[in-house]
């Protein structure tokens, strides 16, 4: 059996949240806007109940929760929804980092064309940005700040939490992608944070689910235009339909996630531990300040070798990836590992292992390090001309 250790990309669907999608794709299929029977009313009470649920994670309202299609469509909500504000108040400077997801930096590639003012801070090779880097670049026509929560590639923690603190008494808003952190690391959501984006296929949950949450500053709410027009859906800013069964499928996936969530980080935090041990057999680059790391992602590279190569000679053994899933048909250096500052072999070799613990355990740890330690020893080292 191969072993997944992809689960940054995504993950298997928790069973218990498949029976619920289930129930209500084929018994309670009513539509939630529909408001003349018992089918749409029902269907309207339990996205209701969800709404509360995940915004009560959240530490906040339930009508501060909007449903989206995932991080992607919530971070080009946030974003561009913010950006006729900003032109309209003439504030077109916008602080975000180097290593954000192409999901941020796509976005706000388009503002740049239009106008805005982007400055990206790149972290060194710890892979985290300071609090104080981010500051000390604010201007009073500083719109928003976009800071990821955890690096998709690295795993690495920035300083969300902090950031929130010290914004929150500014005009400037905080944008925060939470799509790796969400459900795993809440206490960070929790903070005055402006805008938060999730993704609910990291914990569980279906793919095409997510949401943004809009939190208000006092009764002043994130002056965002929609993107989209027709319905009038979620506080008219993602009108369509609601898909009610992949959002009780959401919420079903965080609850069982909280019950579990402390014994998942322990045994996340061994697997990675024996992960480790057993790869002391080869000669490897952990990438990123690993005092600042979720313990279910772990990036590295194999001194003089091809990690393109590498994960055909593992594809028997293990499913595992060179980064972000959205870029992995691209050769190129990895964007994340090449703002760290690191050599470009390394950066052009990054290797991520990422697990949910129970998908994790089919690997033979021994095996799959001495298969690394052997291709290593038998290949010349890669060019980097």
């Amino acid at each position: 059996m191969v072993a997944y250790l992809d689960a940054a990309a995504t993950t298997r669907v928790l069973p218990e949240v498949a029976e619920v999608v289930l129930h209500w794709m084929s018994q309670d299929f009513g539509n939630a806007g529909s408001r003349t029977h018992e089918y749409g009313t029902r269907a309207k009470k339990a996205v209701a109940r969800a709404r509360e649920g995940i915004a009560a994670h959240l530490a906040a309202r339930p009508d501060e929760l909007i449903f989206t299609s995932g991080a992607t469509e919530s971070n080009n909500i946030a974003i561009l929804g913010l950006a006729p504000f900003g032109a309209k108040s003439e504030r077109r400077h916008i602080v975000s980092t180097a290593i954000e997801h192409k999901a941020v930096l796509e976005p706000l590639e388009h503002l740049q064309s239009q106008g805005f003012e982007v400055e990206l801070i790149e972290p060194g090779p710890s892979g985290r940005v300071s609090a104080e880097a981010v500051l000390e670049r604010l201007r009073p026509d500083t719109l928003l700040v976009s800071v990821m929560q955890v690096n998709n590639e690295t795993g690495v923690i920035q300083p969300v939490a902090e950031l929130a603190e010290h914004l929150r008494s500014t005009a400037t808003y905080l944008h925060v992608d939470a799509a790796q952190g969400f459900g795993k690391l809440p206490d960070d959501l929790r903070a005055p944070i402006d805008l938060v984006s999730f993704s609910g296929h990291k914990i569980g949950a279906p793919k095409g689910v997510g949401g943004l949450l809009i939190r208000r500053r006092g009764r002043d709410s994130v002056p965002l235009t929609p993107l989209m027009y027709g319905g009038g859906q979620e506080r008219k800013l993602r009108p369509g339909t609601l898909p009610v069964p992949l959002i009780m499928g959401l919420s079903k996936a965080l609850e069982v996630f909280e019950s579990e969530r402390t014994q998942w980080l322990q045994a996340a935090s061994e697997f990675r531990a024996r992960l480790l041990e057993g790869l002391g057999k080869t000669r490897f680059n952990l990438h990123g300040d690993q005092e600042h790391v979720v313990p279910h992602i772990l990036n590295l590279s194999f001194e003089g070798v091809d990690t393109e190569a590498l994960i055909l000679q593992l594809k028997n053994y293990a499913a595992v990836a060179t980064g972000s899933a959205c870029t992995s048909a691209s050769y190129t250096p990895s964007h994340v590992l090449a703002a760290m500052g690191l050599p470009e072999e390394q950066a052009s070799n990054g290797l991520r292992l990422s697990w949910f613990p129970d998908q994790a355990q089919a690997l033979e740890v021994d095996e799959f390090a001495s298969i690394i330690a052997e291709y290593q020893a038998g290949i010349a080292p890669v060019s980097t001309s």
